[in-house]
């Protein structure tokens, strides 16, 4: 009967040993996961990607008269999501990948010819765009694990998904107190823009500088049509 004190007292000890073991190794898992992704992600990390909105009002006039475009009204308004990687500590590099509707509220002057020489209670041309932009980052000053202070260089280009030419007339026809009106499929509108920019933020918080380089029309239609302006200039808030 001796044997069963000693049997009972090993069978306790191995369970006791396995028990420790397998805490050991849920543990080891555990902390090397959690390091890993502090380690590779965030705002000032290996990778980082944001959400972010921005509206950015065309700068500018028309190449000569007949398109005069209604200030602040006339605007890119965006949403985008912005990837980052980082290169060292004074530079990084990404892109965006954004929605930007591009809205040309246009003036109802006495000498408008785009798209016609009709004069409307409000009138606009509105381009649907998907682009992408690559960046390269230069940050300045002392910062930990945030975006901090930044200058990006950027070059973007699209494709223009959709055009409108959206009016209303008050009153409207038939007796109606107004009268909306959309047009779609615009042929004298180019599909393909491209051009440069520049951004200086801090943390969420930037201002947008682009040039358009491509021409808003087709090579028909500038004959008839004044390009129009190619600067805009705004503001971006960043989601994160």
């Amino acid at each position: 009967m001796r044997f069963l004190p000693v049997a009972f007292t090993t069978v306790l000890l191995t369970v006791s040993a396995a028990q420790q073991s397998y805490a050991q190794r849920v543990l080891l898992r555990s902390n090397t996961s959690q390091d890993t992704v502090r380690a590779t992600y965030g705002p000032n990390r290996a990778f980082f990607r944001h959400l972010y909105v921005s509206y950015v009002p065309i700068v500018g006039s028309a190449a000569s008269a007949g398109a005069e475009l209604r200030a602040f009204k006339s605007a890119e308004y965006s949403l985008g999501v912005r990837h980052k990687y980082r290169l060292s500590n004074k530079a990084a590099t990404g892109f965006d990948l954004r929605y930007t509707r591009l809205n040309y509220a246009l003036a109802q002057t006495d000498d408008k010819i785009l798209p016609s020489a009709s004069k409307h209670y409000s009138e606009a041309l509105i381009l649907h765009q998907l682009v992408v932009e690559p960046y390269v980052r230069l940050n300045f000053g002392r910062r930990g694990n945030v975006v901090g202070h930044y200058l990006d260089l950027t070059g973007w280009a699209g494709w223009v998904a959709g055009t409108v030419h959206a009016y209303e007339d008050r009153p409207g026809a038939q007796g109606a107190s107004r009268t909306v009106v959309h047009e779609r499929g615009l042929t004298y509108l180019r599909r393909w823009p491209a051009g440069v920019g520049a951004r200086v933020g801090s943390n969420r918080y930037a201002a947008v500088v682009r040039y358009r380089l491509t021409d808003t029309f087709t090579d028909a239609a500038s004959a008839i049509y004044p390009e129009l302006p190619r600067w805009s200039a705004g503001l971006e808030l960043g989601l994160f």
